[in-house]
């Protein structure tokens, strides 16, 4: 999966398979978790929020089943 690095204090870059609906956020800790079945307007709504955060907190986060992928060295 591609990873898009976003402007953010919370999110270093995101990725989104539209197939699946798994979108991959990597946190600035370096830690990489994957959230599941996510819908394409909720990616594109991240992407084009102004805090990408704030988003995750409150539409993503605790919302989509999710799992950590693996931490950045």
């Amino acid at each position: 999966m591609t990873h898009i690095p976003v402007d953010s204090t919370m999110l270093a870059a995101v990725g989104f398979d539209p197939v699946t609906g798994n979108l991959e956020a990597v946190f600035n800790d370096g830690a990489i978790w994957q959230y599941q079945n996510v819908p394409v307007k909720v990616y594109e709504e991240l992407m084009a929020s102004d805090s990408k955060g704030g988003y995750m907190r409150d539409f993503i986060i605790d919302v989509y089943p999710d799992y950590r992928v693996r931490r950045l060295p």
